[in-house]
């Protein structure tokens, strides 16, 4: 029971997930989190986890700088 009850706290939810790949996009992911990600996790979803939150970041960046140029009549 023990064992079973630790394995459930170990496994990854698709909110740890995101929130896995925002910590180390930002360098701030803990030792415990990165060791049951990659004991738990699949190499190929961080893969792509992490390019879908890179083209989001960047549209978001862009996004912003196209509302500053805007309202500063550029």
């Amino acid at each position: 029971m023990a064992t079973e009850k630790s394995e459930n706290q170990k496994k990854i939810t698709p909110l740890s997930f995101i929130g896995s790949i925002i910590a180390a996009w930002f360098g701030v992911q803990s030792k415990a989190n990165r060791e049951r990600d990659f004991e738990h996790g699949k190499f190929h979803h961080f893969v792509i986890g992490g390019i879908i939150f890179a083209v989001l970041f960047i549209l978001l960046v862009v996004g912003i700088v196209k509302v500053v140029m805007h309202y500063a009549g550029a």
